[in-house]
């Protein structure tokens, strides 16, 4: 398995394929080892990379996240890049891994040539929050099957970190991007379900978010769940191949 070392820590990540670099961020308490579906199907045509952040996945364990744990996975995510030769790269990111997708573009753009987007929000506030770490105190035994899938036996440790780090917004809610989405100079897919239970006022937000970003995309799906990639994966697939295809046009 491969492995580089990011701020003295040390970072795993998946490869497949051949081709135009392509990397993949999870969400917060996803991992790589959840994104073998995206690695086959981008890897038919990209390399494709799938990077586990700090605390998660096969990536060193940390005790305590960082407050802006997302901005931190952009470094990590700007450091395999560049530590690969890979650049600009395509970047699809899932959830909190859009976040991180988006400020990655935000923050090294000469790294990025295109962001997909998928389920994320600019703004989580409060009653969303408290309601989204309610779901997760629950523990079902589908939640459970899919953190340890995502992590190993040590499941609880990762989502009990990434839950104190969620519970240190509690007060103002989260602002992934504070204002700076006009900042994104690369092209930009937006998805998501209008149904989904994570994302507080989804078409109105990505409205906006899309109306901030100077050359992007929307797709909103009037089914599904969390995260459109994987709860309508044909239709996510066939717009993230479309506008692939454009890009590569270019």
């Amino acid at each position: 398995m491969p492995y580089f070392t990011h701020q003295g820590r040390r970072l795993h990540y998946r490869e497949r394929g051949a081709g135009p670099p392509l990397l993949i961020l999870p969400g917060n308490t996803a991992s790589s080892a959840c994104h073998a579906g995206e690695l086959d199907h981008f890897g038919a045509r990209h390399r494709a990379l799938a990077l586990d952040f700090l605390g998660t996945g096969m990536s060193e364990r940390a005790a305590a996240w960082p407050r802006d744990w997302w901005a931190a996975g952009a470094a990590a995510a700007a450091a395999l890049i560049e530590r690969l030769g890979a650049g600009p790269a395509l970047v699809v990111g899932t959830s909190g891994g859009a976040a991180a997708a988006l400020l990655l573009a935000i923050g090294w753009p000469g790294l990025v040539r295109a962001v997909i987007a998928d389920s994320i929000v600019a703004r989580i506030p409060p009653v969303a929050l408290r309601a989204l770490l309610a779901g997760r105190a629950e523990r079902s035994a589908g939640q459970v099957a899919f953190w340890r899938a995502a992590h190993g036996d040590d499941w609880a440790q990762v989502v009990d970190a990434d839950t104190a780090m969620l519970a240190e917004h509690l007060g103002a809610g989260i602002d992934y991007f504070g204002g700076r989405l006009g900042l994104v100079g690369c092209p930009a897919l937006l998805t998501a379900s209008l149904a989904d239970p994570l994302l507080p006022d989804v078409g109105p937000q990505l409205l906006a978010v899309a109306g901030a970003i100077p050359d992007s995309r929307l797709l909103l799906v009037g089914g599904g769940e969390h995260p459109l990639m994987w709860s309508r994966p044909a239709e996510f697939r066939a717009a993230a191949d479309a506008f692939l295809g454009l890009i590569a046009d270019a």
